[in-house]
This record gives C-alpha cells, structure tokens and sequence, in this order.
C-alpha cells in the first residue's frame, strides 16, 4: 500500500500557552479534495497555516510525498495557499498578478508567459488578462487568486474560505468552477470553511473539527446521514438532539418518555426540524416563534424537553405563536448517535 500523499501525524498547535490543536491525525490521498469544516475557533485555519509553513509545530509531525516538511520554510514546500481575502496587488494588471510569483522565481520569461496563459485559460480569464483587478468582479478576483496559486504548479492547494467574500449567486458558480478545476487539474486540495453546503457540495471527504480535535471524517454521505457525535449531529443540521436513558429522550430543561423501544447502541437520538411532524404524536409543546422560509416555516416549540425546531410545508395550514401543538419524533426519521 502507498504512502499517504498527506499526512499529519500527532500535529499539535499553540498560541502561547493556549493549545489550539491537540494531536491531530489525518491523512490525504493524491488528487483528492478534502473539506476541514467547523465553526470560527476550532482550529481548521490554524492547520491549514501550519501545513503552509506559516505557523510552527509545538509538537508533531507533517508529511508530503513522504517528506517530512514540518520544519522546512514556507517557500520550499510546494504548497499553494488561496487567502480569504484575495490580496491582489491593485497596481498590477492581472496578467502581472498571475505572474508575479514565477517571476520572484527567477523563471524564465517564455515559460513564465506559457504558464500564466494557462494558469488564466484554466479559470476563463484569458480575456481580462490586461485588466486591474478594481475593474473585476469579486467572483473573476477570486479567480485570479487561483490562477496565482495554480501557476507555481504547487503539489497541494489550500484555500481558507475562499467563497466568503462572494454573494449566494457566486458562490454556487465557483463552486462549480473549483469542481471543475479540481478535477482537471487533478491537484489535491484542502478546504477550509464553515459552511455545510460548500463541504458537502464539494469535498471527496469531509473532517469536521471542534475545540482543536477531528469529530468525524468521512464522506459527504457519512457526515451528513450518519453523524458520529451530538457536535456534529447539531452543526450538520440535526438541531434537535437527545441523549437516551432506557425508553428516556433526555433533554437540555427534562426528559419524556421517547414511546417506542430506543436501539441498544444508541448513546443519543437526533432529528432534522424537517421531520418533526406537527398537530399528531405524543408529545406537547407550544408554538414560541414561526419563521417563515419561502416553500416552508420553521418552528420554534417550548416543550418539556427543551426547545424543539419543527420545518413544516408552506402550504400547510400555520400554527401561531402561543398555540400549544402535538408533535412526534418518530424513530425512523432519526439518526442514532452512537456510543463511542
């Protein structure tokens, strides 16, 4: 079996005395794109910086191609990094943007003009080459921001929520141009981000992160259908969670009989708001809040359990606020968390 073209081995990370990642441990084959996703503060950046060279190991080891590059400066590792923000030297037509790194690089001016006409055919920019970037799109910047990391022909490219600058519009078409890119390129990617839909959308696998640990790696389908912990069950979208005790749910303010027979594996069962029927089941509760979402409502219940989200069809007959409601958690609509 191959090396790992990635691989981060007991990788701990540190502001001072304050740990920001703990031992982590994954690896990355050649030609994949894998998601580091989680909320703001659980250390996905932080690693990403450490793999870029920008931030020191306190302990552990990272390697590329089997090379150990914890130690070795940023510029020699061979690794592309698209920021957040997308740094472009506004004095600088795009064509010069592209081309700025090769030319630090000493290299030489016909192949730097191969490169950089290709870097921009890859992204569709070719015609905006002699352009500023003031006169380009948010969306088109971005692309420029890819095209200058592409052309240095980096053997990894991170990208730290390179979308959150975009609107929804232009997110979901480079979205589709990062697929793209990524499967004609066939260069492995690692991407940061917070958003659910981006990783899923993108990403051959998804690490989920929390407090400087790895929750759960798996596909798409496994973090979505088949989370792994309570943490991710309610950062994927399942918002109403419970632990079990016997035939108990469990909830934040009390707990209820769950009226059916709970899986002997389960340590927790968790339910999207979308399958929370309302007005049939045996459980009660009333209507704090409705929001209303275009093709559906999203409630908000007061209940025994704590505070429960229901999404009902639009079209449905609506529930005003105060009105005390029946409800159900039906066990084939859960996804059971298991012990672990």
């Amino acid at each position: 079996m191959s090396d790992p073209f990635l691989k981060l081995k007991d990788l701990t990370l540190a502001y001072g005395g304050s740990v920001a990642v703990d031992k982590l441990n994954f690896e990355m084959a050649e030609g994949e794109l894998v998601a580091l996703l989680g909320p703001s503060g659980c250390g996905k950046t932080t690693t990403m910086r450490s793999i870029a060279g920008l931030m020191k190991a306190r302990s552990g080891r990272i390697l590329l191609e089997g090379r150990d590059i914890t130690r070795v400066a940023a510029n020699r590792r061979g690794i592309g990094l698209v920021f957040q923000s997308y740094a472009l030297f506004p004095h600088l037509s795009v064509r010069e943007n592209v081309a700025f790194g090769l030319r630090i690089a000493g290299t030489p001016a016909a192949e730097r003009d191969t490169r950089v006409d290709a870097a921009l055919g890859a992204v569709g920019l070719s015609e905006f080459a002699d352009r500023a970037p003031a006169a380009l799109s948010g969306g088109q910047q971005q692309r420029v921001a890819l095209a200058r990391s592409i052309v240095m022909e980096p053997k990894l490219l991170l990208l730290d929520e390179p979308l959150s600058n975009l609107d929804a519009r232009l997110r979901l078409g480079m979205r589709t141009e990062l697929a793209r890119l990524q499967r004609e390129l066939g260069i492995a990617m690692l991407y940061v981000t917070h958003d659910q839909v981006e990783a899923l959308a993108l990403a051959d696998r998804v690490i989920v992160m929390q407090g400087g640990r790895i929750e759960q790696i798996g596909t798409p389908e496994d973090i979505y259908e088949r989370p792994a912990s309570p943490f991710v069950a309610r950062f994927i979208g399942f918002e109403n969670t419970f632990e079990t005790e016997g035939t108990t749910l469990v909830g934040p303010t009390g707990r209820a009989p769950a009226g059916f027979e709970i899986p002997p594996d389960a340590r927790g069962l968790a339910w999207r708001p979308k399958s929370v029927p309302l007005g049939e089941g045996p459980h009660r509760g009333s209507i704090v809040g409705a929001s209303y979402q275009g093709e559906s409502v999203e409630y908000l219940l007061d209940t025994p359990l704590g505070e429960i989200k229901a999404e009902r069809p639009a079209s449905e007959p609506r529930h005003a606020p105060g009105t005390e409601v029946s409800f159900d958690l039906p066990l084939d609509r859960a996804v059971v968390l298991p012990h672990g």
